[in-house]
Parts: C-alpha cells; structure tokens; sequence
C-alpha cells in the first residue's frame, strides 16, 4: 500500500497509496516506508527522496485498529507493549528520515494528521498547498505525542506553539504553515506535486554527499555546543574534500559552466 520508484533522474518516490482511507498507515504502510527509506541510503541509484500521497490527503496518520493503544482496556494488556510498539514502529521511519544522509522532499498534498504530519516533518523541505493542513489530535484521545513530534515541532514552530498544538489541538492551514516554520513553501494546488517534483530532482542532481553531511550538522546543532559544531564542520568538510563532486564543482567555477555532480 506504498508505491516505491526509482527514476532516471536519481529521485526515490514513496507514495502512500491508501486514498480510500486518507492513506492511513497501516503496520505494512509504516514497515514499507521503513525498508524504502533504507534502500535509498544505500542504493546510489538514489540521490533524493520524494515522498507524498495518494489522492486528497497526504497522511491522516496510524489507522487505530494497527495501534496497540486500542488494546489498552483489554485485560492483560501490557504498558511496555506499546513502548515497544512505538520503538519498531512509528519512532523508526521517523529516525530513518532524519537520518538519512540524503536531502528528502514532503509533497503534502492534503491532510497530514499526527504521525502523518511528523512524517512529512521529518523530511528537509516540506511543501503545501493553500488547502493542506496539519492536525494533531493527541489530546483529544488522551495520548501523549508521539512519533517524534516532541521532538520536531519545538524545533520547528518554538516551544510555545508546540504546546498549543499537542495539548489544544491547534492546526495550520496553507501558507499559515509555512509562516509558522513546519513548512518551506505554499504554491497553488494545481502546482504542488511539479514543483516538489522539480524541488527533488534540483536536489538530486546536487553534490550527494555534501548535502547529506551538511543537513548533519544543521539537524545536530540542537544537541551540540559551539566546539563540538565548529569540530564537526572541520571533519566533514574533510570528507568533502575527497569528493569527486568537489572537483567537479572546482573545474566547472573555472570554466565558467553549470557543474554535473554525479555524487561520488
């Protein structure tokens, strides 16, 4: 129920692909993108992951009946199982995203709800259109946030704006999105999926390695103080230097063209 593809042009596509239940993931769904998102890191025949949904909802997050929590009032029904649960399950997609050392691409083409949100949050650039939005319900079925957005959302939208999402269910819309900082841009419905195309195909044909150790830094500069950056900054700029992309970055500045990047 997710559509994997890899391109001549080096983007790896993951479309989820239940429209009919506002692409809910199911325990396969989640699995899927998983092992996808695992095949882009080391494939190299990937240089890009675009991910988006089918038909008019991006993601309306986990479908209950694949969520352990239901279970809860069964009798015994165990606490660590959902701890667990969340770890193989949610959590995993999240850390393979933010991770990966690849630039990735959210085309949110409708409704992101709770972990579908976080999943597109995961991703290096996000774009909507003026009638996508974002959901969290979290409270309103007595849970904790989960699949990262505690995480996520402080460092996207400030402390104080995260609350009142989690906690009063507070949503953004459009271009209210991208001015709250969840998202990159807002085009036009009708323009949304070619432009994150183009987005994802601009980054593709981009120097691979050192996008992914510079969105290494700028994802870890959260956690890591001045030294430990400015230490970091020394030590991948080393392993770019060894790059065949940073010769051919030098030699096309030299000869005064557009450079063609391979990724090596």
């Amino acid at each position: 129920m997710i559509r994997y593809e890899i391109g001549a042009d080096h983007v790896g596509r993951i479309t989820l692909d239940r429209p009919e239940a506002k692409n809910a993931l199911t325990v396969e769904m989640r699995d899927a993108i998983v092992d996808a998102v695992r095949d882009a890191r080391q494939n190299d025949a990937v240089r890009a992951v675009l991910i988006t949904g089918a038909g008019d909802a991006f993601c309306s997050g986990m479908d209950l009946s694949a969520s352990t929590v239901v279970k809860a009032a069964e009798p015994g029904y165990r606490t660590r199982s959902t701890a667990e649960a969340l770890r193989i399950g949610v959590q995993s997609y999240i850390r393979e995203l933010w991770e990966l050392d690849k630039p990735t691409v959210a085309c949110v083409n409708g409704a992101a709800v709770g972990p579908g949100a976080h999943l597109a949050l995961a991703c290096d650039f996000v774009l909507v259109a003026p009638h996508t939005r974002f959901l969290w319900t979290f409270a309103r079925w007595g849970l904790v946030v989960d699949a990262g957005g505690a995480y996520l959302l402080p460092r996207l939208v400030g402390l104080p704006r995260a609350k009142a999402m989690v906690m009063l269910g507070e949503g953004a819309k459009g271009q209210e999105a991208v001015d709250l900082g969840l998202a990159y841009r807002c085009v036009e419905a009708e323009e949304l999926a070619a432009t994150a195309e183009a987005l994802a195909q601009r980054l593709a044909a981009g120097p691979t390695r050192s996008l992914g150790l510079s969105k290494r830094l700028l994802n870890d500069s959260f956690e890591t103080d001045l030294t430990r950056s400015l230490d970091l900054e020394g030590a991948y700029q080393s392993l770019a230097a060894t790059s065949e992309d940073l010769r051919e970055g030098m030699a096309a500045f030299t000869e005064k063209r557009d450079p063609n990047f391979t990724g090596g």
